[in-house]
């Protein structure tokens, strides 16, 4: 098994949970992002910079992971295109896009996006508290320890 990042908009306190673990599992980690990215010194952590556009970075995930790796990204779209081919997709916020609600969360994506685009004023998502950031490590130990050492 793999980790996954879509880093480019991965908050930095949720890079650090995710480079800890790496280490400490010893599991490969990789970031892909369509900038630069600094990471620790680690056999296990990677970062692969994707040309700028449209998905890049997303499609770099989808033609790289396999069934069984875990990804790290807010993209819904992304999560339902990862669901469908056997991974598992896990938000920043802790929270595990399902098969069984993934298109619910698309419709409601889509709905707020065309609102966005009609003009509407919609706030963007909060910004990742305390809460959100022990959620997030919590889904990873569990997910990690079913998972079983490999």
């Amino acid at each position: 098994m793999q980790i996954w990042v879509d880093a480019d908009a991965c908050p930095a306190v949720i890079k650090d949970i995710l480079f800890r673990v790496a280490d400490r599992l010893r599991l490969p980690l990789t970031l892909v992002a369509n900038r630069l990215l600094r990471v620790p010194p680690s056999p296990y952590i990677r970062a692969r910079q994707v040309p700028r556009g449209f998905d890049v970075a997303d499609r770099h995930i989808m033609d790289e992971v396999a069934a069984g790796d875990l990804v790290v990204t807010a993209d819904i779209p992304l999560a339902a295109a990862l669901i469908e081919k056997g991974a598992f997709a896990l938000s920043p916020r802790g929270e595990f896009y399902r098969a069984d609600s993934i298109r619910e969360r698309l419709g409601l994506r889509d709905f707020m996006e065309g609102l966005r685009g009609a003009g509407v004023d919609i706030s963007g998502p909060a910004a990742l508290s305390q809460a959100d950031r022990q959620a997030f490590a919590n889904q990873l130990d569990r997910f990690l320890a079913q998972r079983g050492p490999r």
